[in-house]
């Protein structure tokens, strides 16, 4: 993996905190406190969503790319 690959990578993963940060924040308001394992539960949602939405709309980082 080369040093672009990897920036690539991190500009997702600070793409996945910010989502993560605002959805719980919207969450709170709207609900208000979920409690640990209730937001653990939104957070893995949304992180395992996050990958299959990002490749479907052709957004994917080269380091996800397969060699076919």
């Amino acid at each position: 993996m080369d040093r672009d690959q990897i920036l690539e990578l991190v500009a997702h993963y600070l793409v996945i905190v910010v989502i993560v940060t605002v959805v719980l924040g919207v969450v709170r308001a709207a609900v208000g406190e979920l409690g640990f394992w209730l937001e653990l539960a939104v957070v893995v949602v949304i992180v395992a969503l996050y990958r299959p939405v990002v490749k479907a709309i052709g957004m994917e980082p080269s380091a996800w790319q397969r060699d076919e």
